[in-house]
């Protein structure tokens, strides 16, 4: 079966390693959604449709996630307001395959002192995340949360898994790495069913990402 997969927030660098996973290993058709679609690059698939809108904007979610299999998020800013509108707007059109991206620290689940420096980078925007998450953990959607750690631009794939009652491991992951848990995910969707999962590549731990 070919997967209709919708992609919120289309335009991330998150969102864009997993479009180029879903084209690259996947035959899943995708709808991806953005403010502004000239920010996306020139895929040259017949597998995509673009849906411009806002993602606190009920009536344009509504109409994307119409006839999806598997909904992707990976937006920022007002990403509580944005997770209020995707379960409602999933729920309106029976989706039940969420996955969602949020952040690391937001449960004070990273061992200090890299913690401290999360929350220096990140400030009161761990509360909207962490908002965000209980919105959808409190759903009665089939979701999985991706609490990734610091992003990196490598060319690489390469992670371990930490649950939401575990200590987080490691300091950093690849975009690249991300994109290809969430087509995991997407070509298996009773993975991780109502999970909330940390991803780090292995052996990163340290006070911050080595990248920097």
């Amino acid at each position: 079966m070919t997967r209709r997969i919708l992609i919120l927030g289309a335009n991330g660098k998150v969102a864009q390693a997993a479009i180029n996973s879903f084209l690259e290993n996947t035959t899943c058709t995708l709808r991806l959604f953005l403010r502004d679609a000239n920010r996306l690059p020139d895929y040259a698939s017949d597998r995509i449709r673009v849906r411009e809108g806002d993602a606190t904007d009920f009536e344009a979610v509504n109409e994307a996630v119409k006839d999806v299999d598997v909904v992707v998020a990976s937006l920022s800013g007002e990403l509580d307001r944005e997770a209020e509108t995707i379960v409602k707007a999933m729920q309106r059109n029976e989706v039940k395959r969420l996955v969602f991206v949020t952040a690391l620290g937001i449960y004070n689940e990273v061992p200090e002192p890299f913690l401290n420096w999360v929350k220096s980078q990140l400030g009161d925007q761990l509360k909207v995340y962490r908002q965000a998450a209980d919105i959808i953990e409190a759903s009665d959607l089939d979701y999985t949360v991706i609490r990734p750690a610091w992003l990196t631009d490598l060319n690489e794939v390469d992670y371990e898994l930490t649950h939401k009652e575990e200590n987080f491991k490691g300091t950093e992951v690849s975009r690249k790495s991300v994109g290809a848990f969430i087509v995991e995910i997407a070509n298996n969707p009773e993975l991780y069913l109502q999970d909330n999962v940390g991803l780090n590549k292995p052996g990163t731990d340290g006070e911050k990402p080595r990248e920097l």
